[in-house]
């Protein structure tokens, strides 16, 4: 691995370069063969990536930088993307530029001139009926750079691409432009501060004074002068505006905007868990059974013999355990399908925009919205983009609180055990999931930004692309690298995990085979120990302790362990294999089973997402997040068992009363301290006015 990363950056680079949304990952890929996530957002990418690619016959290498809107930074990303560029000056840089947006992406283009870059500018065409047309020949003999017209998702313009990339040419920034430039006093200074942050402050001895801050005004009025000179003499506009949309009336209305989402949100569900979805998750599950279940159950009888340990570790744990995972592919497969269709689309742009105000006023910066709905696939690679946010303490609430997202990995646990006690009823169950994890994630931020984490304001750069549909291959690419992913984890961690819950449960600590010997299993023996913690929550039995224990190696694992526990693949009554009180893991009633859902949602990161969490935010806070995650998901599932079961007894009137009432008094006994406290504080103080 280090011989490859030596390698790779021995090549002759070249640096990839531009704002968010211009589609510099999707040129990377084009280039390059990869596969990296591509967004409709400000820090998609969070650090830089490179790969090689070959250049009409020249390998060399392509690092994609985080996007950046200038040469000075705002957040951790754009400083990555900076610092990389000034410490490689005599790197070639692919600048791309989004063709609808060029008078503005044109604004990098010449802080990297004014900074000494070799610069190619690449102008993406992205749409069939673009908003600018654009004379490149003269762009390229007034800017003193190479231009060329490319479409990043097509591959239209790489071959000229290449060819500039491989010619010989002297960089300079116009005369015209330095004219401008040198009207004003002081310009080096002004253009060291546009390229850096306050480290370079620092480093050049330079105070921000209002003097520094006019010229650096004047400086940035010079260059969107001569901006607005390139579009008369290059542009023609068709005068429509880039990303307005008729729909966008009712999309972002503020009394339909959240509606809209919650049925989108409902038909993506329906479609997944029991539309398409159950269809072909169950035609996957019967598939694998006659196959490789019954193939590899008649093998292990011949060798092994029914009663063998090694049949049932076989059967049940390496292949039964598998399979039950492996059902759910196509559902999983869906889900990302469906947000992706919905991220390209430009859809979740404009919810991000849409609840913008209320993520504010619960001490989140407009960013972590971004983080938290990628936290819908994969929290860990969820909490890496927290990294995008100025504030310290933004990004450390944000990080603590992607983790109540419902990843794809706990779809398996709300299919199997909704679908076991709610039946159809169970979509608006996983539709709760989803929304509890959010509210959760919400009121936690809400509560530290009033006291231990508060914020700074932020910058928030938010872009509407125009709706557009990201074509076959950019979605079959999505599909196979998710599902990939989810083989490999299926292939390795869940599968290895499966074997040590099926030995840790079939073997005392004498390593006898309890089926044999009758003794308590090593598992029975520490299930036993925790299980009465969760004797509250309605779901005591040792099996469901443990699965939630080795669910934290991966949220999967608690199906697959509840699978060999209750024997589901064999009995096919999965309802009643659950209910049955001689199972290890035993749910006596939905509202216990719903407990059990609430808690799997809650309660712990998987190991992956505690590895990065630690990395991102200090061991310190991890840990109190894993702490108040535990206490927040106890709480949470006590009041969930104990509403339900109430309603069961009650009715839905008289609990709902029940809880009203005791909101209210609750609600009383604050007030009532806070006038009390404000009475006392106020009282013979001479600063209160």
């Amino acid at each position: 691995m280090k011989e490859a990363a030596a390698c790779l950056f021995s090549l002759p680079q070249v640096l990839l370069v531009g704002n968010p949304n211009t589609g510099k990952t999707t040129l990377f890929n084009m280039l390059t063969g990869a596969n990296e996530h591509v967004g409709n957002w400000h820090g998609v990418t969070v650090e830089e990536k490179a790969k090689t690619f070959d250049c009409l016959g020249k390998k060399m290498s392509l690092v994609d930088l985080p996007g950046i809107y200038s040469m000075s930074a705002l957040s951790f990303e754009e400083q990555v993307a900076i610092d990389y560029i000034l410490s490689h000056p005599k790197t070639k840089i692919i600048n791309i530029c989004d063709l609808n947006n060029l008078g503005r992406n044109l604004s990098l283009t010449l802080g990297l001139m004014e900074a000494g870059a070799d610069v190619i500018l690449a102008v993406n065409c992205m749409d069939k009926r673009p908003l600018n047309k654009v004379d490149y020949h003269k762009l390229q003999e007034l800017l003193k750079i190479p231009v060329v017209e490319i479409n990043a998702g097509k591959g239209y313009g790489l071959d000229k691409l290449k060819k500039l990339i491989l010619s010989d040419y002297s960089p300079s920034v116009p005369a015209s432009y330095v004219t401008s430039l040198s009207e004003n006093k002081d310009v080096f200074t002004a253009i060291k501060i546009l390229e850096g942050d306050e480290h370079i402050l620092a480093k050049q001895g330079l105070k921000t004074d209002k003097n520094t801050f006019d010229t650096i005004q004047k400086v940035a009025n010079a260059r969107y002068d001569y901006i607005d000179f390139l579009k008369k003499e290059c542009f023609s506009t068709s005068g429509r505006v880039y990303g307005k949309s008729k729909f966008d009336k009712i999309i972002l209305n503020r009394f339909l905007a959240l509606p809209i989402f919650l049925l989108m949100l409902g038909a993506i569900f329906y479609l997944t868990f029991f539309l398409f979805g159950k269809w072909l998750s169950d035609g996957l599950s019967y598939l694998l059974d006659i196959s490789l279940g019954r193939w590899t159950q008649s093998i292990c009888l011949t060798l092994f013999g029914e009663s063998s340990w090694v049949t049932h570790l076989f059967c049940e744990a390496i292949i039964g355990g598998a399979n039950t995972v492996l059902s759910f592919l196509p559902q999983v497969a869906l889900l990302f399908l469906f947000l992706s269709i919905l991220e390209d689309s430009g859809y979740l742009s404009r919810v991000a925009f849409a609840s913008e105000d209320i993520f504010g006023k619960m001490g989140l910066s407009g960013k972590s919205i971004y983080t938290l709905l990628m936290g819908f696939g994969c929290s860990t690679t969820a909490i890496l983009t927290a990294r995008n946010m100025e504030d310290k303490n933004s990004k450390i609430k944000t990080a603590l609180v992607t983790p109540y997202m419902s990843c794809s990995a706990k779809l398996p646990i709300y299919a199997v055990i909704g679908g076991a006690f709610f039946g159809a009823n169970n979509i608006f169950v996983i539709m709760f999931l989803y929304l509890l994890g959010l509210i959760i994630a919400l009121i936690q931020s809400y509560i530290m930004e009033k006291t231990v984490l508060k914020s700074k304001d932020q910058s928030f750069i938010l872009e509407f692309p125009p709706y557009r549909f990201g074509g076959l291959k950019r979605t079959g690419k999505v599909l196979w690298d998710n599902i990939k992913q989810f083989l490999i984890r299926v292939g390795s961690l869940i599968m290895t995990m499966n074997i040590i819950v099926w030995i840790l449960s079939n073997f005392s600590f004498d390593f006898s085979y309890v089926v044999e010997s009758g003794k308590m299993s090593m598992l029975e023996s520490f299930g036993k120990i925790l299980s009465p913690i969760f004797v509250p929550l309605g779901f005591g039995s040792f099996g469901a302790a443990a699965a939630l224990v080795a669910g934290v190696i991966a949220k999967e694992v608690i199906i697959s362990s509840i699978a060999m526990f209750n024997n589901l693949l064999s009995d096919g009554g999965v309802g009643m294999s659950i209910k049955n009180p001689s199972s290890m893991v035993y749910f006596p009633s939905s509202a216990s089973a719903l407990s059990f859902l609430v808690f799997s949602l809650l309660y712990c990161p998987c190991i992956s997402s505690i590895a990065v969490l630690s990395k991102e935010v200090g061991k310190k806070w991890t840990i109190i997040g894993i702490i108040i995650q535990f206490v927040v998901a106890y709480l949470t599932a006590l009041f969930v068992f104990n509403f339900f079961g109430a309603v069961n007894r009650w009715g839905w009137l008289a609990t709902l009363g029940v809880l009203i009432c005791f909101v209210i008094i609750m609600l009383s006994v604050f007030k009532l301290i806070g006038v009390i406290k404000k009475h006392h504080t106020c009282k013979g103080c001479d600063g209160c006015k």
